[in-house]
């Protein structure tokens, strides 16, 4: 197995690169103005640790894999062309009045019940750029008025003279029968042809969601339409450099589902959080190949903290109808926490509360924290870090970047030491604490929504700052063990090295698996089973297509089920059924759900007397391939002190002075070895920061234990 995987975030671009059974990691600056620089400068870093040069290793591996966070910094940063809709005669206003509730998609539960104070985000698409035509399908695909093609050209020249730079179709029923958003696709490169001056891209709804819902699959089409085209010009400059460096295979890219595929089998929408999903999947993969049981994934970078949840057995939580930014989408994706926490975040005086507010806003990669010494001259955690001891001036990331104190403890002076009447180092303390009770508290709420303690739980700290706050955030979540994965990190990046090439393909249904009202089970064996093989076989030919053999091709059934008339919709898993041939299997969906549904809301809470419906059929099509394997993470033997390569003084949370601390390097990581806190570890990507109470016990292949005393 040789590949080359690469996780690009907002301040860091990781690099892991597998060479048969040598795994090397590297790290290099996100370089944003041109991704392929930064590429670059972390490969030939990892390639100089493998005694290899660059072309040799992009000319005989099997695979480059990018995950990126670029198209989510897209949107929000609001960084896109001028989109444009088309929708169906009458539905003007489906778009803008988003169900009555776009004031509260995307913010949290406390935010959405604030009514007065509440605020609709910023459209993608205004008011003024939507026009209708005259069409209409009925809900079983029948047209029930035919599509008028002059008014579709005379909306089209409207929305392109206002400026239209994408178009984006969204018709009602489309997901039923999708002739009329075709023909509109016709009509408008017939009138703007792709090879001519002023063509513009066209995206259709039922192409990027095949659910039904008109208002969620057209903000799926929006969002895509926002971020095809800087998502299309980077990732070519991405696929031009490999290239152009002796690399002739398609370009893999890392999607949301934790899945991948090659560039023209994916939709924009797809790369949104692909980084942290990454990460997410190289848990599950930790959790299945060494037993660990419940595990909560942490990915602190520069820019957010990612919190991922996989309980036992290593089955990953999706959301189907996840919210990216403020808006609500019907994609397949993964379940993931995002809060805005990292090295990069920014410390500001909040004067309300006359305290600290840290985050969501980052300094990123340029200009950075106020001590990279490249113009920054806000506050950020990296900062707090430094000024408390916990940071190497001289040995930050391997000496890439030579941190500067001074300008950390000007920053902080400046930003905050006058507002709050305190020393620095006690600015630097909150800034700490804070930060560590912040993500905790993210950690919490996502395990106790969804009826989990966290001691129950084994925390991952990876990222390039997982290790370095993970006893401070475990020690506020209640979390008793914490395990820094192998190449923690770039655990990402690792993750990406272990995706299958997957997509999904779903349609929306009216089944109903159990009439209430007349006591009658589903029998309509034939069109279930229709609508199965007609997703199989998408997912085939993508796959196909992208070179593999027919009969290599899995397929995983899910279904979208819920009670009646609830509002509540569960996804539920079919993994040894595919297709349903008499009652037996009407009998056993209904039991999955049950059970699935049960365990999550309570035995009580199922109401199989209100009638079973299923409303959607996803298909899961993927081909299985090599994965990193990952060692046992119990060592056994007894375990000796190390002897520190030097000492300092270092400032913990509860102790009012600084510590005298031995300092360790990479040699101290065997898995004969055991270091007691206060204790810091110093390695070519990551610190190791061990409080006081917390104890370090590394493994075999370079996973270490945080402990508690």
């Amino acid at each position: 197995m040789k590949r080359i995987s690469v996780d690009i975030g907002g301040t860091f671009t990781d690099c892991f690169f597998v060479w048969d059974d040598l795994y090397v990691d590297a790290k290099a600056l996100t370089t944003h103005h041109n991704l392929a620089l930064g590429f670059n400068e972390a490969l030939d870093l990892a390639c100089s640790r493998a005694g290899l040069d660059r072309a040799t290793v992009l000319s005989e591996v099997d695979s480059v894999r990018y995950a990126t966070t670029l198209g989510t910094n897209a949107l929000i940063e609001r960084k896109g062309p001028k989109v444009a809709a088309i929708v169906t005669h009458g539905f003007e206003d489906t778009i803008p009045l988003s169900r009555g509730r776009g004031y509260g998609e995307g913010l949290d539960y406390t935010m959405q019940q604030n009514l007065p104070a509440a605020e609709r985000p910023d459209p993608i698409v205004p008011r003024s750029m939507i026009r209708s035509v005259k069409e209409r399908m009925n809900s079983a695909g029948k047209v029930v008025a035919p599509l008028d093609a002059e008014d579709v050209r005379k909306m089209v020249r409207e929305l392109v003279n206002a400026g239209a730079e994408a178009i984006v179709v969204s018709l009602v029923n489309a997901t039923e029968n999708p002739a009329h958003e075709l023909a509109v696709q016709e009509i408008i490169l017939d009138e703007f042809p792709p090879h001519e001056l002023g063509a513009i891209p066209v995206l259709l709804g039922h192409q990027v969601s095949g659910r039904k819902g008109e208002y969620v699959r057209a903000t799926s089409t929006i969002i895509d339409g926002f971020l095809h085209e800087i998502m299309f010009h980077a990732l070519s400059q991405l696929s031009n450099n490999l290239r152009d460096s002796g690399y002739d295979k398609p370009m893999l890219v890392i999607h949301n589902s934790g899945g991948m595929a090659q560039m023209n089998s994916t939709d924009a929408l797809q790369t949104i959080h692909s980084g942290p999903i990454a990460g997410v999947s190289a848990a599950e993969h930790l959790s299945t190949e060494t037993g660990l049981g419940h595990v909560i994934s942490t990915d602190m970078g520069g820019t957010s903290f990612d919190i991922g949840l996989v309980p036992e057995g290593g089955v990953k939580h999706y959301d189907f109808l996840p919210t990216i930014d403020r808006w609500l989408v019907s994609v397949p994706m993964v379940h993931l926490d995002t809060l805005g926490a990292g090295g990069g975040s920014i410390a500001s005086y909040d004067r309300i509360h006359n305290s600290i507010k840290i985050g969501p806003e980052s300094a990123g990669s340029n200009p950075g924290p106020a001590c990279y010494d490249r113009g920054g001259l806000r506050p950020t955690v990296t900062d707090a870090d430094l000024l408390l001891g916990y940071l190497d001036p001289d040995n930050y990331a391997n000496g890439y970047i030579k941190l500067n104190p001074r300008r950390s403890r000007f920053a902080i002076e400046e930003a905050l030491a006058d507002h709050l009447d305190m020393e620095v180092l006690d600015i630097a303390r909150v800034i700490k604490d804070g930060v560590d009770e912040q993500m905790a508290i993210g950690i919490g709420k996502e395990l106790r929504v969804r009826g989990y303690l966290p001691e129950d739980f084994t925390m991952l700290a990876y990222g390039g700052n997982g290790p370095l706050h993970a006893c401070g955030i475990a020690r506020h979540a209640g979390i008793k063990r914490v395990l820094a994965p192998p190449f923690s990190s770039v655990f990402s990046a690792c993750g990406a090295g272990n995706m299958k090439q997957l997509h999904f393909h779903e349609r929306g249904v009216h089944v109903t698996m159990y009439n209430a009202t007349t006591r009658a089970l589903y029998d309509r064996y034939e069109d279930f089973n229709a609508v199965v093989a007609e997703l199989e076989a998408r997912g085939r030919e993508d796959l196909v297509r992208q070179g593999f053999d027919a009969a290599d091709v899995r397929h995983r059934l899910e279904v979208d089920m819920r009670y009646g008339n609830q509002l509540l919709t569960q996804a539920v898993a079919l993994e040894d059924l595919s297709r349903i041939d008499g009652v037996g299997d009407v009998l056993e969906i209904i039991k999955t759900f049950g059970d699935v549904y049960s365990h999550r809301f309570g035995a009580a809470s199922a109401a199989p007397e209100a009638g079973i419906r299923c409303s959607t059929v996803r298909v899961a099509s993927y081909v299985d391939g090599d994965v990193v394997n990952f060692e046992p993470l119990d060592s056994g033997g007894e375990r000796t002190e190390p002897t520190p390569v030097a000492r300092r003084d270092v400032h913990f949370i509860g102790h009012e002075d600084a510590l005298d601390t031995p300092v360790y390097d990479q040699d101290a990581l065997t898995h004969e070895r055991v270091i007691h806190g206060p204790a810091i570890v110093t390695t070519e990507n990551t610190t190791f920061l061990v409080e006081p109470g917390w104890r370090l016990e590394p493994t075999r292949q370079g996973a270490v234990w945080f402990l508690q005393d």
